[in-house]
């Protein structure tokens, strides 16, 4: 019995959700209708039909909510929160504390006529290359002065004396379980203090 009551419950819920689906859907469409409608039309046109106010003429405790609408153009939206970032402290001053905050892009900090090291997809090539080519030449120079000095003897030609032959100690063949046995293991006596 639970089972056929899970699968209508189960079918019941699904059918909800399809009509729910389609509900979403047609609102979606009428946005998207108006969105369309509204984008042919000039801002003032936009603002006169909805009833909203100039976003640049926004006062301190001005509802913007009207502008929050699906169906307003994201730039007369972003007008609004523009004047409202620029109306409210709290919105206008941003934290000192905030890491990124600040405008770190390349277009904050171009100079004409940067000169770099730097070539697209082979990094820092050149400069890399004459480092290296740098130390070759530093270590060329060291192993002529070496040379000149003194020459060291080779590893294999170091006379090192013989190792002294280590002796082990015989055991006795008839007493194999004397040798193999473990000693045993220790008591230990703990005292405690207290």
């Amino acid at each position: 019995m639970t089972e056929a009551r899970d699968f209508w419950s189960r079918r019941k819920a699904a059918v909800q959700a399809e009509a729910d689906a389609e509900v979403i859907a047609a609102e979606e469409q009428v946005i998207a209708d108006q969105r369309a409608e509204l984008e042919e039309k000039t801002d003032a046109e936009i603002l006169a039909e909805l009833n909203l106010p100039d976003p640049d003429q926004l006062q301190a405790g001005d509802d913007v909510s009207g502008f929050m609408a699906k169906a307003v153009p994201d730039r007369l939206r972003r007008r609004a929160l523009r004047r409202l970032w620029r109306l409210n402290p709290v919105l206008a001053n941003v934290d000192g504390l905030v890491d990124y905050g600040e405008d770190y892009t390349d277009a904050a900090c171009v100079i004409e006529n940067l000169q770099t090291a730097y070539q697209v997809g082979k990094g820092m090539l050149a400069h890399v290359e004459a480092l290296a080519a740098k130390a070759e030449a530093e270590a060329e120079d060291s192993d002529i002065e070496v040379e000149a000095e003194e020459p060291q003897p080779a590893p294999e030609e170091i006379d090192l004396p013989d190792p002294e032959p280590v002796l082990v100690a015989e055991i006795e063949p008839n007493a194999p379980e004397e040798a193999e046995a473990a000693p045993a293991p220790r008591r230990m006596k703990f005292e405690f203090e207290g």
